[in-house]
């Protein structure tokens, strides 16, 4: 069965980077756009970047020039590196599936992983 697996959360001082890693696992024939999201608590989930399957980005503006969202060669995988953190960074960062290059395709949401950013 197809999992969609997040990792490389972690803590880390303002300034400093970090790389998450999201992953569908199990066996599919549909190659996805995908997107990373987080949420803050309290805050509404935001869209943090996406990338379609031609390699295409999108990044929101809170985001823009710092992180940069790649897939790689395995299909399905994405990463998102985030540089020059800032506190207000801090959220569970979830990974989606966004859509499928045919139309049964099954999508997918991540279970999170947690950036913490402190000042």
């Amino acid at each position: 069965q197809e999992q969609l697996m997040e990792s490389g959360g972690g803590s880390v001082q303002a300034g400093g980077s970090l790389r998450l890693s999201c992953a569908l696992s199990g066996y599919t024939n549909c190659t996805y756009d995908m997107s990373w999201w987080r949420q803050a608590p309290g805050m509404e989930r935001e869209r943090v970047s996406a990338i379609n399957s031609d390699g295409r980005t999108t990044y929101a503006d809170s985001v823009k020039g710092r992180f940069t969202i790649s897939r790689a060669n395995a299909k399905n995988t994405v990463y998102l590196q985030m540089d020059s953190l800032k506190p207000e960074d801090t959220a569970m960062y979830y990974c989606y599936t966004d859509r499928g290059d045919y139309s049964d395709c099954d999508l997918y949401a991540g279970q999170g992983t947690q950036v913490t950013v402190s000042s």
